[in-house]
């Protein structure tokens, strides 16, 4: 993959990746901020933000002004809030780059904010946070984030609580984006078809109205933990849902290429440990999988698991199995390369789209503040040994580590404090 970094004058960081033979284009538009930038008055304004960002411009006044602009042009669009970063994006034909350039650049430097949209958008927002709350292998996920992080930014909702979406008005929404949304903290990307020539002229021009003050940064994450911990919320399910994980590392940490490999071999794919396990072999869940979630100042490691509620207790304990495993006996050469030949092959599969390398260039500069190649990160996690995974497993799965959430028809907690730690297991 190639591309081009450009930093403009006023700060403003420019990443082009020409896909030459791609009839699309995708321009998105990322900012540092998210949920973690955010104090506990207005929780989830990031997200408040980026719906209103749609609403209307001082050259498009209403949302259908822009949405019925992008549909005509056939475009693929949309929006994304996390703990850290904000996403604007729309992928279009090669020869409308221009046209979704003008779109997009608008909403990011031009919104309005009307007062009655605020007011109607608080109800899509609240029906929102209702849908998610009503599937629980995505609720569980916010749960296992608060239980790590309680009452500070990393532990609450992106999307905010309703209470928190009713409240908020137009000046803190105002003095929010102002205070975030400046050319320092925002990258632009160009993936797909485009004039290499004319580029970086037309997005200097495009965001030449782009507030150049100075960003205001995050409140820094507090981790604390001296024993295994567990959070139920309970709710009428057929399944329960389960996350299980432990506190890890940030992004930049020389460890997670090894940990890259961990997850995979743990549960990465139809041949990984768990899925073989507890699916394969004892039938007891549909989905389950694992992942390694790092950000700038914190990370994690979990595993997801949808299970039969008569058989919560028999799938914990196979989980913590695994973990113990990994950390008492080395994994074979075998399974070593099949993760590497995995990761290696998925890495590139998800790079074919205009998109898909939009994205994983945005985010790389947005959380790490340089790119990496796909060959670099793929040449680094094949340098990864049999020692070294053993190492980190050691390092990480340790009680003192170690959560769970579980969404279902449970209330009491003893249940599974009594069995849910790994140094007292029996493999």
């Amino acid at each position: 993959m190639q591309f081009t970094k450009t930093t403009l004058p006023n700060g403003l960081r420019v990443i082009t990746i020409p896909m030459a033979d791609n009839p699309s284009v995708t321009v998105l538009v990322m900012v540092e901020t998210g949920s973690k930038y955010e104090t506990k008055k207005i929780s989830g304004i990031s997200h408040f933000l980026e719906h209103m960002m749609f609403k209307g411009t001082s050259r498009r006044p209403n949302a259908t002004d822009i949405s019925r602009e992008l549909d005509g042009l056939g475009a693929h669009y949309n929006a994304f809030t996390s703990q850290e970063y904000t996403g604007y994006y729309a992928k279009v034909s090669a020869d409308r780059f221009g046209q979704v350039l003008d779109i997009i650049s608008d909403l990011y430097v031009n919104p309005i904010f009307k007062t009655e949209d605020m007011e109607k958008e608080k109800g899509v927002i609240i029906e929102e946070i209702r849908m998610y709350q009503d599937l629980p292998q995505r609720d569980v996920q916010d749960i296992f984030a608060s239980l790590l992080f309680g009452d500070q930014p990393a532990g609450w909702n992106v999307l905010g609580t309703e209470n928190h979406v009713r409240s908020y008005t137009r000046e803190q929404l105002v003095k929010y984006r102002t205070e975030h949304y400046v050319s320092k903290a925002t990258t632009v990307v160009v993936s797909g078809s485009f004039d290499q020539t004319s580029v970086i002229q037309k997005i200097t021009q495009a965001f030449s109205g782009i507030s150049v003050s100075g960003k205001k940064e995050k409140i820094p994450v507090i981790e604390s933990q001296i024993a295994p911990a567990v959070k139920l919320k309970y709710k009428e399910t057929d399944q329960t849902h389960l996350v299980v994980g432990f506190r890890t590392f940030p992004i930049l940490d020389k460890r997670i290429p090894t940990m890259q490999v961990l997850s995979t071999i743990l549960g990465g794919g139809m041949s990984s440990r768990l899925f073989e396990r507890l699916r394969d072999q004892l039938g007891l869940c549909y989905y389950i999988r694992s992942s390694h979630n790092p950000n700038t100042d914190h990370g994690d490691l979990t595993v997801s698991v949808g299970v039969d509620t008569n058989r919560v207790h028999e799938a914990v304990k196979e989980i913590l199995v695994q973990f113990k495993k990994l950390k008492n006996e080395p994994v074979s050469d075998a399974e070593l390369k099949k993760a590497k030949d995995y990761i290696s092959g998925t890495t590139l599969l998800e790079l074919e789209t205009s998109e898909s390398r939009a994205e994983y260039a945005g985010l790389q500069e947005i959380l790490k503040k340089k790119i990496e190649l796909p060959e670099d990160i793929i040449d680094k996690m094949n340098k990864v040994t049999v020692d070294d995974i053993l190492k980190l497993a050691r390092e990480i799965f340790i009680d003192e580590n170690l959560n769970m959430a579980v969404v279902g028809k449970y209330k009491d907690v003893v249940a599974f404090e009594e069995y849910f730690k790994i140094n007292d297991l029996l493999c």
